[in-house]
């Protein structure tokens, strides 16, 4: 009976841990949404990529997280090997300072946090505010699973079983090492696994060296999350991931042999029992993270072993091949997933139109804008054919639900094409008339336009994850995007006709100002609409914003 309490006891502090940490990153990233992506754009050299990756690790608490926006950034060919495999570093030491913070015993601060972070969440509206109470609470949590884990470890140090399982991992390093490497892949959290060896060490259930073992074991099942979540990514996207794995287990397994020696294990021992863990984990991220500036000599070897696939022709390439197969029209739902796939490469579509928007109008380039706009027509035509294939799915075969599925992703490329005509009749034209007319628009408002450019471009790629996987978290972020797109755009056009009222801005770009910050805005509306449906699926999502019936609105 004690063992199946102290099991349901660590299962539970282990799930709230895993849940708090979730919940402190979603947190942030609901706050921020795509200003994170920002920064990757503004690292110079290996130190400044270093110190980007640590204040990002620190802020999602997920050296992970960080990695994956790397693999994601390498992969569309935004980030060099060197500066992504110096920002993965430093997300890594990051995290080993973040197990410095809260591993002390902060329990005292507990409900105060609990207080500050409930009272912002539930009597708020503010969305900023409104996440700065979720990050806050889930802080709190972290701290709350903690002391939870430490207090189950209480009862099972009288017993046998926990003695001689600490004597067994002290005499073999190896298989502490590997179960260290197999609770954080599992946890799917270096962090979260890492905390909770500290612990153990520290409420003496765990000697030094098996807790180092476990802990140096927890740093390579960390790096290999990120190789298996990102294993279907180009191969640029996939080299910096593996380079780290490649270094991490290197470091790793020489650690662990410098522990075992007796003078590194006393000097360790002299910190204390908890305390050694967090030297031990911190020293060798520092350790690591001095390899940091030789990105540039390790890229060469790392295309080497992971080379680019060959590029097919233009005209081979799959976005421009239709995904749907008059084969399956009598298997109606296959013929949805060929839906899905020819929705998708719309999408995609879309995006080579609308990526380069941006750059087109500062360097004024009209022919390219031009080209761009004659793309527009392939848009049309993919739209034209899918309705056709619609039409002769038999809908009456499929099951109310799949039905529904048909519908949607019908009404989603309507809304694709939509978005396209906003590129092609709206925006580019807008780029056409200010390299005509010579216009400039002041460096306000370029930034302006730059950063509603920038958050709708990250709502395109949410979009193209929440087509494929209908996540409700994805969902309800990109919605929420949608809302700070609108915001950003109605504070532009204050922003705009205060610069107009002081003689900053010129009558002459005004309207063209005003129209692109409505284009873009309109843009992100029509690309957020593949939101909905899942949302209304999981309940998540009203039928209407009003906030009662019209009798109670009139009493």
């Amino acid at each position: 009976m004690a063992s199946l309490s102290f099991i349901i006891h660590v299962l539970g502090a282990t799930m709230l841990l895993l849940y708090a940490v979730r919940m402190v990153r979603t947190g942030i990233e609901r706050a921020f949404g795509a200003s994170f992506r920002s920064l990757f754009g503004r690292t110079r050299g290996a130190l400044s990529a270093g110190l980007t990756g640590l204040g990002l690790a620190m802020a999602l608490q997920s050296a992970t997280g960080v990695a994956l926006l790397v693999a994601g950034f390498a992969a569309g060919g935004l980030l060099a090997f060197p500066a992504g495999f110096a920002v993965v570093l430093g997300a890594d030491l990051g995290s080993a300072l973040l197990v410095l913070i809260l591993s002390h015993p902060l329990d005292w601060l507990v409900p105060a946090l609990l207080a500050v972070g409930a009272g912002v969440f539930v009597k708020t509206e503010r969305r900023g505010l409104r996440q700065a109470g979720r990050i806050v609470l889930g802080v709190a949590f972290i701290l709350i699973s903690l002391q939870f884990l430490r207090e189950a470890m209480a009862p099972i140090q009288s017993s046998g079983l926990m003695p001689a399982l600490a004597r067994y991992l002290e005499a073999d390093p190896v298989t502490a090492f590997l179960a260290g490497a197999a609770l954080a892949f599992v946890l799917h959290s270096s962090l979260a696994a890492i905390l909770m060896c500290v612990a153990l060490v520290a409420t003496g259930a765990l000697p030094v060296l098996a807790g180092a073992a476990l802990t140096l074991g927890a740093n390579l099942g960390g790096a290999l999350i990120p190789v298996r979540l990102g294993r279907g990514l180009p191969p640029a996207g996939r080299r910096i991931s593996l380079a780290v794995l490649a270094l991490r287990g290197i470091g790793a397994v020489a650690a662990l042999g410098l522990v075992s020696l007796p003078p590194v294990l006393a000097w360790l021992a002299a910190w204390g029992e908890g305390q050694a863990l967090i030297v031990a984990h911190v020293a060798f991220n520092a350790a690591l993270a001095l390899f940091a500036p030789l990105g540039g000599r390790i890229a060469p070897l790392a295309e080497r072993l992971l080379p680019d696939r060959p590029e097919a022709a233009p005209e081979t390439l799959a976005v421009r091949r239709s995904a749907l197969d008059d084969s399956l029209l009598d298997r109606p739902k296959l013929a949805i997933v060929c839906l899905r796939r020819e929705v998708l490469r719309m999408l995609e579509l879309t995006r080579e139109m609308f990526e380069p928007a941006m750059e087109i109008f500062s360097a004024d380039d009209a022919a390219r804008a031009r080209a761009l706009i004659a793309e527009d027509r392939q848009i049309d035509r993919a739209l034209d054919g899918l309705r056709s294939y619609v039409a002769r799915i038999d809908a009456e075969s499929l099951a109310p639900e799949d039905r529904e599925r048909l519908r949607d992703l019908a009404d989603y490329a309507i809304a694709i094409e939509s978005a396209a005509d906003v590129i092609a009749t709206r925006l580019l034209p807008r780029a056409v008339r200010k390299s005509r007319d010579n216009l400039r628009f002041s460096s306000e408002g370029a930034v302006e336009l730059v950063r509603l450019h920038r958050r709708a471009l990250a709502s395109l790629s949410l979009a193209s994850n929440v087509l494929v996987s209908e996540d409700l978290e994805a969902a309800r972020l990109l919605l929420e995007e949608k809302t700070e797109v609108a915001r950003m755009e109605r504070q532009s056009r204050r922003r705009h006709l205060a610069r107009l009222a002081a003689g900053l801005a010129s009558f002459e770009t005004s309207d063209l100002h005003l129209e692109t910050v409505r284009a873009l805005k309109d843009f992100n509306s029509l690309i957020a609409a593949v939101a909905y449906p899942p949302l209304y699926r999981g309940g998540q999502l009203l039928e209407t914003r009003l906030i009662g019936s019209l009798g109670a609105a009139a009493g």
